[in-house]
């Protein structure tokens, strides 16, 4: 068995927390304390968040698409291969050397996505882009801080917040949705999402997206 080697560490802003970047062999994981927050080899629910955003504006001509969270790109990668020539999206992403880690250690994972020209990367909190945006986007997909649950950064609470989920519609465009990637169910958000004005959709899918691996889920919530 190879064994793991730290590749790097990262302070989460606003938090004394650290993430660390690991190798072993072709594989990565980014984790916090003894919590693997994301795989190499499981990016099966990361990559349904996308096609199933994707699939509920596939009739928008010129989508614009919000993603918090840059990770390992698994959802950006499945939105560019599911989205057209006049798609944008913007990917947002807190922790800085997460994207440096994008270009250099782990750039054979990411390929050709980073460079684009649907693409723009952001170095940001993407609750603060959320609110600085009216009827912008077409899809927002949240995949930040583990989902409502966080484990990473407690000002992300603020995002699943009625407040926050108010805030998304409003950045939303009529027919918009806000796709949510949790690890695990939480009714109190579900239920949230529905009072936020939201049609909500609750799908189980597996972590590998081959019928292995962990339940993670998405939540579908379309702006009514």
């Amino acid at each position: 068995m190879i064994p793991w080697e730290k590749i790097d560490t990262a302070r989460i802003p606003g938090t004394d927390d650290e993430l660390r970047l690991k190798r072993r062999g072709k594989e990565f994981s980014i984790m916090l304390g003894s919590n693997e927050l994301m795989n190499s080899r499981l990016s099966g629910s990361e990559e349904a968040l996308a096609t199933l955003a994707a699939k509920r504006i596939e009739k928008v001509a010129s989508p614009q698409m919000l993603i918090g969270g840059l990770g390992m790109g698994f959802t950006l990668r499945a939105a560019l291969a599911v989205l057209g020539s006049k798609a944008q999206i913007v990917v947002a992403e807190l922790v800085p050397a997460v994207v440096a880690w994008a270009r250099g250690p782990m750039a054979e994972i990411f390929g050709d996505s980073l460079n684009d020209p649907r693409v723009t990367i952001r170095e940001a909190d993407v609750a603060e882009i959320i609110r600085s945006h009216q009827s912008k986007f077409d899809a927002i997909l949240l995949d930040v801080d583990n989902g409502p649950e966080g484990l990473t950064r407690k000002g992300n609470d603020a995002l699943y917040s009625a407040t926050g989920l108010n805030a998304a519609r409003t950045a939303l465009r009529p027919g918009g949705v806000l796709a949510v990637w949790s690890s695990g169910p939480n009714p109190a958000f579900a239920k949230r999402l529905r009072s936020a004005g939201f049609d909500v959709s609750e799908i189980n899918i597996r972590a590998t997206g081959k019928g292995r691996g962990v339940r993670h889920i998405i939540w579908m919530a379309a702006k009514r």
